[in-house]
């Protein structure tokens, strides 16, 4: 039960950190929509690539 609690916290917060939570380095958005514009400017999707 412990080990799926930390597994489960550990998920939450790889989540928020990829997906909510605002880079500096990156003009204050999430890294997963940064790279979502950076595909989208070489004109493939990280799928097709």
């Amino acid at each position: 039960r412990d080990v799926d609690q930390v597994e489960r916290a550990i998920s939450q917060w790889v989540t928020w950190y990829n997906e909510e939570r605002l880079h500096s380095a990156l003009d204050y958005v999430p890294p997963t929509e940064d790279e979502r514009e950076w595909w989208r400017q070489q004109g493939a999707t990280p799928q097709s690539a």
